[in-house]
């Protein structure tokens, strides 16, 4: 199969809006200058497990100015753009992707990137890597992931000894989780829950569940648009944090009973389960913004409902034997990238250039052992520097003798 897309005429449309996104990400479209003159990844197969969006499309785009022969499918069942998918295959890109594709389809999409015996494994979550992992398929020499979900897992396999080839944890880069992670996922998921559901976000009761990276951004997202702000944690650092940044910290038992609008964070399982739901108010809205569909306890949420019917596209109805009616969203899948159109390509453009530079890093370094990486701070901090330099910000530097004082340890009071 060279493709498997929802349809090919969708392609320019997805072409316009490819280009739409170029224009906001000047530093891969740097990378892609240089890769096209170097050709460091020629004739390397890369198979891409990623969120089939816009922003995606112009990392395929460079990495494949840069010589690679690459191989896409979706990260996540809901989350393809279906007019970027036909326009990636109208390029000559083989992607294997359909906007609400089932469980089975995602996994038999994706063998077909398998099949093509990806050298380098591009990830978000994880699901690409642990299946070549469980085939036995040879000949990966390494990986890089996108998403916290993904990077705990692969810490987890690394832990464990069972890690085949080395990953480089691209989540884990400033210019990726200081940006993407708070301004993206904050962004995104307001408007992914405006798309859903039209509701007034001011004077609301917010709760997020989850205090990272991700949690911050979308807490300070929703309290700009007036909204109060619950913020539920199981990490003590991290709710002693949230109080201090203002908001009132709460477990999710009580914020339950007081909540409008709930949204978790966390990369963990069932962190809304039905003991809460049966103390939410009529009309509340529950959504997702995490990687899996398994914080939101949907099996609980079933077995506690009478009736349920579609309301809105991406908004589910359910009456629970309460009497009460409570709102899923985007099937508790990431409500961000299901319900709208994922981060906005101005900060994408980081953590895509993260990627490809990762991708390389790999390349040059055949040396790495069987761990979880992160990417050189070098590196990171050239992303930021290019970063500045499209924004036309300049920044002071040091003098040499403030190099001497930080590197000397003689100087005191």
């Amino acid at each position: 199969m060279k493709y498997n897309i929802k349809d090919k005429k969708l392609a320019p449309q997805g072409k316009r809006r490819i280009a739409w996104a170029e224009s906001m990400m000047p530093v891969l479209r740097l990378i892609r200058k240089r890769f096209i003159q170097e050709q460091p990844l020629k004739d390397r197969r890369i198979g891409c497990c990623l969120h089939v969006t816009t922003e995606t499309a112009n990392l395929l785009k460079t990495l494949k100015a840069g010589g690679a022969r690459v191989f896409l499918t979706a990260s996540n069942p809901l989350s393809t753009q279906d007019d970027v998918a036909a326009a990636l295959a109208g390029e000559g890109i083989a992607v294997f992707a359909v906007k609400g594709e089932s469980r089975r389809e995602y996994y038999k999409n994706m063998s077909q990137v398998i099949k093509n015996r990806p050298e380098i494994i591009i990830d978000d979550g994880a699901d690409l890597i642990s299946t070549v992992h469980k085939k036995k398929i040879p000949g990966v020499l390494g990986g890089t992931e996108e998403t916290t979900t993904g990077v705990i897992r692969l810490k987890q396999m690394e832990q464990k000894a069972v890690l085949r080839f080395p990953i480089i944890a691209v989540n884990d880069s400033q210019t990726k989780h200081f940006f993407d992670n708070r301004y993206g996922t904050g962004q995104s998921t307001i408007d992914g829950i405006l798309r859903a559901t039209n509701v007034l976000i001011s004077g609301s009761n917010f709760v997020v569940a989850g205090y990272g990276w991700c949690g911050r951004g979308l807490a300070m997202r929703a309290r700009g648009m007036g909204a109060n702000v619950f913020v539920t944690e199981v990490d003590p650092v991290k709710a002693l944090e949230a109080r201090m940044d203002g908001y009132t910290v709460v477990p999710m038992i009580e914020a339950a009973k007081i909540g409008d609008i709930f949204i978790t964070v966390t990369g963990d399982i069932n962190v809304i389960r039905r003991e809460h739901m049966l103390k939410m108010k009529n009309g509340a809205i529950i959504g997702n913004a995490g990687h899996f569909d398994a914080e939101i306890d949907k099996p609980g949420l079933n077995k506690i409902t009478k009736k349920k019917r579609p309301v809105r596209k991406y908004c589910m109805e359910y009456t629970l034997r309460n009497g009460r009616k409570i709102y899923l969203l985007a099937q508790g899948r990431l409500v961000n990238l299901s319900a709208a159109e994922g981060h906005p390509a101005m900060v994408m453009d980081m953590s895509f250039a993260n990627q490809a530079l990762a991708v390389e890093f790999i390349l040059n370094n055949p040396g790495l052992e069987n761990r979880v990486y992160c990417l050189p701070q070098k590196l990171d901090q050239e992303i930021a520097r290019l970063k500045l330099k499209s924004l036309g910000i300049k920044i002071d530097k040091l003098t040499p003798e403030q190099k001497r004082y930080l590197s000397s340890w003689e100087i005191g009071t």
